[in-house]
């Protein structure tokens, strides 16, 4: 289980690096700018390098393991002493979900259905936004939905600088050298990523409240938003190279996050596991005599 997870960080590092390459090719200008910087984008960009099927597959059974040790740890709880709460339980039982649907698309799309994992996330993010405002309160759903994104994106962002990552990471197995820099890469990366996340809800709040699906974006077109502020390319190249530094600590995580189970690392389940497996001292002939006495 513990080598599906680290390959599930592995893959999602990946797509995430994809995303960023895209968007700061968007920033500067070049020809990356006819590809969407999302998903769909990502997997474009990968299918077209050299054994690029082959990649695909690789990504999409490493989701796949993702998905599957998030369920492990909704079922039998996370590492750490608060593993165990309804509230991660929850949390890793929708990561599950969200995860074996990106496998489930990346692995169409490897298997020829080019519309499966590659669609515009903009596209998709219109019909969802159209269907919801033909609902009996759809504004208000669609009001709801985008406050719960800006506060999600809050919450991501908020967690990132106050360090709430390290709990998760084996600290011991880190050197000097390198835990400073899987910080800042954390730091960095869940920041932009908790920006990308509220500029979406944002978008949606205001398609709710003008009732207009088309003011609702999906990633590329939040991504392209920020382009058009002051300075706009600038702010678009530092998100970024943020989305690149989580992308970078993903893989960060793939070596040293923690994927123990019932709220103790795994670490140090192995310790007393090796501790407890070690030879058994054999009383002397004395002992007996003394213990009767």
């Amino acid at each position: 289980m513990a080598v599906a997870a680290r390959a599930g960080f592995a893959a999602r590092g990946l797509l995430y690096v994809l995303v960023a390459v895209i968007a700061l090719r968007i920033a500067l200008g070049g020809a990356g700018g006819e590809r969407q910087a999302d998903r769909g984008g990502a997997l474009g960009e990968l299918a077209g390098r050299p054994f690029g099927v082959a990649l695909l597959w690789l990504v999409g059974v490493a989701l796949a393991g993702l998905a599957v040790w998030q369920l492990s740890e909704a079922v039998f709880g996370a590492s750490g002493p608060d593993g165990s709460k309804v509230s991660r339980r929850v949390a890793a039982l929708f990561r599950c979900l969200f995860y074996g649907f990106v496998s489930y698309s990346v692995l169409a799309y490897a298997a020829g259905d080019r519309g499966s994992g590659s669609g515009s996330s903009d596209r998709q993010t219109d019909d969802v936004t159209a269907r919801v405002l033909e609902w009996p309160g759809g504004q208000w759903i669609l009001g709801l939905a985008g406050a719960g994104v800006v506060v999600a994106g809050l919450w991501i962002l908020v967690r990132a600088v106050r360090r709430k990552f390290r709990k998760d990471l084996r600290g011991e197995a880190l050197s000097g050298r390198a835990r400073p820099v899987v910080e800042a890469l954390g730091v960095t990366g869940g920041a932009a990523r908790g920006v990308v996340f509220a500029a979406a809800g944002v978008f949606a709040v205001v398609a709710a409240v003008r009732h207009q699906p088309g003011r609702a974006k999906g990633m590329d077109d939040t991504l392209r938003a920020f382009r058009d502020l002051p300075a706009g390319p600038w702010v678009l190249a530092l998100v970024a190279l943020g989305l690149a530094a989580f992308g970078l600590f993903c893989w960060c995580e793939a070596r040293w996050r923690r994927v123990g189970h019932g709220g103790a690392p795994a670490d140090r389940v192995s310790r007393r596991s090796r501790a407890g497996s070690g030879p058994r001292r054999t009383p002397g002939p004395g002992s007996w005599r003394r213990r009767r006495a």
